[in-house]
């Protein structure tokens, strides 16, 4: 059971109560700060996969892992139709007082309507968790889509974080596939119980969608080994 630290951490932010950041870290990584404001960003401090993510989405969208809302907020001033989703209480109790029309409390796997753009953003992959869950998740993600429909993921080939200074890799193959990571989570010396957390390099992701009889494109590289990738039937 998660203590909902994001939501806090986003709740103190919306409510005028910013003293701290977020702190997060993984199995392979030091502690590095996620500073709040960025999690309540504008259009133009996107990064350009997002904002073009968010260019590309048409019709009824569904916003997954919607967080602070910024994203849902800028398709609705476009006159787009958004339905909202996180399971994070804090983050969806926040979306509705920035003014997102529809944001529910709902992990993805138990989402029933159907969609013409799925948007899965800031490491979509993630929620999937490890490469073992990435079939269910796609599974039912293809039965989201109307015929017509596109899913929009971003992820990264973080490979590069097992690299040496020498270039070498010290990847332990028994370890399982690299962009499985566990992820902490800190706020106010508070932590989140650890969770799993999944980067997905693009042609893995494509083979992952070949299996359950989804296309995957990728539309455009990001300045640090990421992607944005858009999938269809």
């Amino acid at each position: 059971m998660t203590k909902d630290i994001f939501g806090k951490a986003l709740l103190d932010y919306q409510n005028g109560n910013y003293s701290e950041d977020l702190i997060t870290s993984t199995n392979i990584s030091d502690e590095d700060a996620l500073p709040l404001p960025y999690l309540f960003r504008g259009y133009s401090d996107m990064p350009k996969l997002e904002q073009r993510a968010l260019q590309l989405s048409k019709g009824h969208i569904l916003d997954v892992g919607c967080g602070s809302g910024s994203h849902s907020l800028w398709l609705q001033e476009k006159g787009l139709k958004v339905k909202a989703i996180d399971n994070s209480k804090g983050a969806i109790e926040v979306a509705k007082k920035r003014g997102v029309l529809n944001a529910e409390l709902k992990p993805l796997l138990e989402e029933t309507e159907t969609f013409d753009t799925i948007l899965l953003l800031m490491n979509g992959t993630g929620i999937f968790q490890e490469l073992s869950q990435v079939s269910k998740y796609l599974m039912h993600l293809k039965s989201l889509l109307k015929p017509e429909g596109q899913i929009l993921i971003d992820s990264s080939d973080i490979s590069y974080m097992y690299e040496d200074e020498d270039g070498g890799m010290w990847l332990d193959l028994n370890q399982g596939y690299p962009g499985e990571l566990d992820y902490f989570l800190t706020y106010k010396d508070e932590k989140e119980s650890p969770m799993k957390w999944l980067y997905l390099d693009f042609e893995t992701l494509k083979t992952a969608c070949l299996t359950v009889g989804l296309q995957c494109e990728k539309v455009i590289d990001g300045e640090h080994f990421d992607y944005l990738a858009q999938l269809r039937l």
